[in-house]
């Protein structure tokens, strides 16, 4: 075994493996660096606060003004709507925005099963509204839309169960497995000898950290880089990690005297070594190119148009600045004379009785700038900005302001246009933010003893996620206009051939029809309940119409038996009468 810079031993799994992390990270920040240049430029333009160009300890213009590219904040009006839309309408706070299920059985049916998915769903409610997560994931969306790629990282965490970072891009590397998914993870960032220490212990700190904690005062606020790797746990033999583990986690100091760039001998040691059973962090994309491991944006297709913008508003502002104060020529007489451009100011001109000309004239003579124009094209601009950035799927109603004569069908039909256009971003989330954080806090709320103890019966079977967002329930709602269409084809049809009916199964029909609008299951009836309903109709109308039957011939009896006592005399009554037969 080898010995650290402490005297301490290391073992050779923990060598190769600092080797293998430190190479990896040099790696992948070679691929991540066409990414790392463009998002510059995205966030010049839209969020500057939101990006790390370089890593760079003790820097302390950290509060400097840097968003000095932004003169009309639009694009990053359009990007925040954008974000907040998806928030209030995939994974609102304020309301359920999932449902566990196993098999059928949800949790709003009234079966033991059904009780605990219910259970579990308030509790990881109660779990995500009491941590850090909703604010986590707020940052989540508002990257996505610019960036194209997000990661967050849900760690354990005694007082609130989990816990949420939002590292920015430039400080974290992605890159993707044999089946394209965003698994590998990697970061470098900075913090305090404090922080350090806090967070990892004293005694697996080098021992500079350890010298700058013990003597304190200024020498606590001391910054440096620390290194981040998560990665699927394969190699767990040599790399030292349990191997039922799924992921392996790693921190160490970058480029200091406990890592072989700092320059000092010595073999180096981990400020943390662990195994994690599911991803700690999770990466979501808006959109891929083929294997690409980080995703395209609204922000990147926005870009032009914002950097047009930005040059118009300054251009205008040039037009405005040179119509009010334009630039002036005066006569030769002025020239090292007292002269006044201020209202009501006098300026003196020898002779200028006789020649009748004036002073002081605009440079462009009656030339004035269009800036009626340029205002018109800027707010195309702006429009387009705000349509790349789906605002309009979030303001549909806003756009009617002026119009009194909406009707709901036209407001329908273009909420559901717009969910045509997102609904593939919606799999995206879904399936790369979404599921991952629901399976992670579910795990973690278990091993913690935080969920009830499931009922015996489920033992072995998967448990399901289905999300019930404001967006997902549009864009499925949507979907309900063609059970309408071909209802109302039908029931047209009636008055030709009523036998066009049998090609409706209508009990189907209202059963999807109530599904794809989301409504409580308990809101149509259950097959059995519904063939219990009929049989009990269909009898009670078979009961009536014997009734009937009986009632009608008890009438016609009581009817002859009447006929048959009625004397018309000559010795005959009125049923002989009316049959012709003798007395």
């Amino acid at each position: 075994m080898a010995q650290d810079l402490q005297g301490r031993k290391v073992s050779d799994a923990d060598v190769e493996l600092h080797r293998h992390v430190n190479e990896r990270l040099l790696g992948l920040r070679v691929n991540r660096y066409s990414w790392w240049v463009h998002a510059r430029e995205l966030a010049d333009f839209l969020l500057p606060r939101r990006y790390k160009w370089l890593i760079t300890p003790n820097q302390m213009t950290r509060g400097s003004p840097i968003n000095q590219h932004i003169l009309d904040s639009t694009g990053t009006i359009a990007a925040r709507n954008l974000a907040s839309g998806m928030m209030s309408g995939i994974s609102s706070p304020t309301r359920p925005w999932f449902r566990l299920k196993i098999g059928r059985i949800d949790s709003t049916q009234t079966s033991p099963i059904s009780l605990w998915l219910a259970e579990c769903e308030r509790l990881m409610m109660l779990v995500f509204q009491e941590s850090n997560f909703y604010n986590s994931i707020a940052v989540i969306y508002f990257d996505l839309v610019i960036f194209g790629t997000a990661v967050m990282l849900i760690y354990e965490d005694f007082d609130n169960v989990i816990h949420c970072y939002n590292p920015c891009f430039g400080e974290y590397y992605v890159d993707s497995d044999g089946k394209f998914q965003p698994v590998i993870f990697f970061r470098e960032f900075t913090m305090t000898i404090a922080q350090v220490v806090d967070q990892f212990g004293r005694e697996n700190c080098s021992t500079n950290v350890q010298r700058l904690y013990d003597e304190g005062k200024a020498g606590l606020t001391r910054e440096i880089i620390v290194a981040h790797a998560i990665e699927p746990n394969t190699d767990n033999r040599k790399f030292g990690i349990p191997a039922r583990f799924k992921y392996r986690e790693v921190y160490w100091e970058w480029g200091g005297s406990a890592s072989p760039q700092g320059g000092i001998s010595g073999t180096p040691g981990f400020l943390r070594k662990r195994g994690f059973h599911e991803a700690p962090h999770i990466a979501v994309r808006w959109d891929l190119v083929s294997n690409d491991a980080y995703g395209r944006s609204p922000g990147m297709d926005a870009l032009p148009d914002i950097k047009q913008l930005q040059q118009e508003v300054r251009r205008k502002a040039q037009a405005i600045d040179k119509s009010v104060n334009p630039p002036m020529v005066a006569d030769i007489q002025l020239k090292n004379q007292p002269a006044s451009l201020l209202p009501g100011g006098t300026t003196y001109i020898a002779g200028m009785m006789q020649t009748g000309n004036a002073g002081f004239a605009p440079v462009y003579g009656n030339w004035r700038p269009g800036i009626a124009e340029i205002s018109e094209d800027l707010n195309e601009i702006r429009a387009r900005i705000k349509t790349i950035f789906f605002n309009d799927l979030f303001q549909v109603i806003s756009q009617f302001q002026t119009r009194s004569n909406v009707s709901a069908t036209e407001i329908d039909a273009r909420r559901s246009e717009a969910m045509v256009m997102i609904g593939p971003v919606l799999e995206r989330i879904q399936y790369e933010l979404l599921d991952p954080i629901i399976d992670r806090t579910f795990s973690v709320m278990s091993r913690a003893g935080v969920l009830p103890p499931p009922p015996e019966e489920i033992a072995g079977q998967n448990i399901d996620i289905e999300y019930v967002s404001m967006l997902l329930t549009a864009q499925l709602a949507s979907a309900t206009s063609g059970i309408e269409r071909t209802l109302q084809l039908v029931g047209g049809l009636v008055g030709v051939d009523p036998g066009v009916m049998d090609n409706i199964d209508v009990d189907f029909a209202v059963q999807k029809y109530s599904n794809l609008m989301n409504n409580d299951p308990k809101l149509i009836r259950s097959p059995e309940a519904l063939k219990q309903m009929r049989d009990q109709r269909a009898q009670q109308a078979a009961q009536q119409q014997q009734a009937a039957q009986a009632e009608q011939a008890s009438k016609m009896a009581q009817g002859a038996k009447t006929l048959s006592e009625t004397d018309v005399g000559g010795g005959q009554n009125a049923m002989a009468a009316m049959v012709g037969g003798g007395p």
